[in-house]
């Protein structure tokens, strides 16, 4: 049995609130770029390309890259041999959350109450969601969420009968409505199957797997790069200002599913796509 300290826990969190927020990801930054040099649009282009100076001032000066520095998402895998000491798991993360985002200068955006409000002043707690895994090791993805994209997500539990073709219709449905409220270009994830919550939960975590890569199956990876098409075709843009990139990719994980079912998840992030992983 593998003993682990959680102020070891506490660092790491700690440096992913404020390395995700201050760097944008190489596959994200890759992506721009390459859209830049391709893009058709005037104005779109000269968007991409200020988004590719905001991320290199905001790497230089080790300042947040969007001023939603948003909720912190971590989906954690914890090896059912390694044994936590020193305290509370669940209390470590957030305290983790809790010192990134004072010693980043990140701003608080959670609030205690969904409907009475009243902010935290800390950006906890955390959305947390745990995975007992064979081994040893914890593993934590750290995923700051701004909900100027959260906000567009949605979910529909689709009948069966419409397969394919009615997935497709959704996802394009909830890109063409957000519009340029999640500040596009976006990167979609798409969560199919499980249950109502677990399409979702889907949906959240492909946004964590890098743009460079595909679905394992080759039938999902190539829906990937249909919808990622079609998504583009919708002439969104950049900002929301017209053009041919509306999206920097499209990530798809499924889950076996009831008989009587096929829920759908989509959930929007803007071009940041923050995320960091570690694995201690």
């Amino acid at each position: 049995m593998r003993e682990l300290d959680v102020e070891t826990i506490i660092g790491a969190v700690r440096q992913m609130c404020i390395d995700s927020n201050c760097v944008l990801n190489d596959d994200i930054r890759g992506a721009i770029a390459d859209a830049a040099k391709t893009e058709q649009s005037p104005i779109g282009k000269n968007v991409l390309e200020s988004l590719l100076v905001n991320a290199d001032i905001a790497k230089t000066k080790e300042m947040p890259i969007c001023q939603d520095t948003g909720m912190m998402i971590l989906f954690v895998e914890v090896g059912q041999e390694l044994h936590i000491t020193g305290g509370d798991l669940t209390e470590a993360l957030n305290e983790g959350v809790r010192r990134g985002y004072r010693d980043g200068y990140l701003r608080k955006s959670v609030v205690q109450d969904p409907i009475r409000r009243g902010n935290t002043g800390d950006n906890t707690p955390a959305v947390i969601h745990y995975e007992i895994v064979p081994g040893e090791k914890l593993r934590i993805t750290a995923m700051p969420k701004g909900f100027g994209s959260e906000n567009m997500g949605g979910v529909k539990m689709l009948k069966p009968s419409q397969g394919v073709e009615g997935v497709i219709q959704f996802v394009l449905d909830t890109v063409k409505a957000a519009g340029p409220n999640p500040c596009p270009p976006t990167v979609v994830g798409v969560g199919i199957g499980g249950s109502m919550e677990k399409a979702a939960i889907l949906s959240k975590k492909a946004l964590t797997r890098s743009i460079d890569s595909s679905n394992p199956d080759p039938y999902y990876a190539e829906l990937e790069r249909e919808l990622l098409e079609k998504i583009n075709g919708l002439g969104v843009g950049a900002a929301g200002l017209g053009g041919d990139t509306t999206s920097l990719g499209v990530n798809i994980e499924t889950f076996p599913t009831h008989i009587a079912g096929l829920p759908v998840a989509v959930t929007i992030s803007c071009h940041v796509t923050r995320h960091r992983h570690c694995e201690l």
